[in-house]
């Protein structure tokens, strides 16, 4: 039941899912139920909302590296482990935390007090390139460019299992999105295992994470949609959103802009590459 409702609602997480039904706030017909439980035709299933705690956000100090940076927007290499905003379970220590210490007001105001200038996310434990609105208008125009699916990002993913096909397009629907494509290509293939680059079109929650799990390829540890094992004993998934292509939000000039691979990721490459 808690990946039937994730996938149903891209606005609420598995991990959110599994504590509202310990805390008794998910009802199957009437009764408390257990993540375990497998969803039924014709099940009533009840969801009491979790009231929000109060977020006091402040500006922290927290060092991320800065890939570009005008007036307009600022572009940033998020690390593995790090939250993009505030929410319950992580009020402070986020993205948004640091980028209000290194832009100090100038960040759009669009995302509410709690999520000032987010366009766009990356999963905690996904490191790689975001874009961050320093102003309304930029704000809109990016979330557009990201609706009308005119900002092309791209993936590094290490998986488990050789791919055989050199190219290939996922094409599945998570949830409620009947469009939801991604293009995969084989970097590089090891012992065991797979480097892809993976574009996407659309952006829903884990759905990288989701499909290639689903096709029997799942990301070298990610806890929640393969059992997270890893012979490197690596904590969160090797998945890096490499890069950003979209229009300047003001400009319009074309931005391609590429976030270094993290060194944990790096050295698993390097491992494997010795096997061959």
């Amino acid at each position: 039941i808690d990946l039937y409702l994730s996938n149903k609602d891209n606005e609420i997480s598995r991990v959110a899912v599994q504590r509202l039904i310990k805390n008794d706030k998910i009802l199957v017909n009437g009764k408390s139920t257990k993540a375990s439980y497998k969803v039924q035709e014709n099940d009533s299933i009840k969801v009491e909302e979790e009231k929000p705690k109060e977020i006091s956000l402040k500006p922290q100090d927290i060092p991320v590296e800065i890939i570009y940076e005008d007036k307009d927007i600022i572009v940033v290499n998020k690390p593995k482990g790090m939250v993009v905003h505030p929410a319950n379970g992580n009020p402070d220590g986020t993205l948004v935390n640091s980028l209000m210490s290194i832009c100090k007001d100038s960040l759009s105001g669009i995302g509410g007090e709690i999520r000032p200038g987010i366009v766009h996310r990356l999963d905690k434990d996904t490191s790689g390139v975001i874009v961050v609105a320093k102003n309304d208008k930029a704000h809109i125009n990016l979330s557009e460019q990201i609706k009308n699916h005119k900002v092309e990002k791209t993936y590094i993913a290490l998986v488990k299992g050789v791919v055989k096909a050199n190219e290939a397009t996922i094409d599945m629907p998570i949830g409620r999105s009947t469009k939801d494509r991604k293009k995969m290509a084989v970097i590089k293939r090891f012992h065991n295992y797979t480097l892809l680059e993976v574009k996407i079109e659309t952006g829903r929650t884990h759905q990288i994470r989701v499909h290639l799990s689903q096709i029997g390829y799942p990301i070298v540890g990610d806890t929640t949609y393969s059992n997270g094992k890893n012979e490197w004993g690596i904590k969160g998934q090797c998945l890096h959103a490499k890069s950003l292509k979209f229009k300047h939000p003001i400009t319009g000039k074309e931005m391609f802009l590429e976030a270094k691979m993290p060194e944990y990721f790096e050295e698993v490459i390097n491992e494997l590459d010795k096997e061959l």
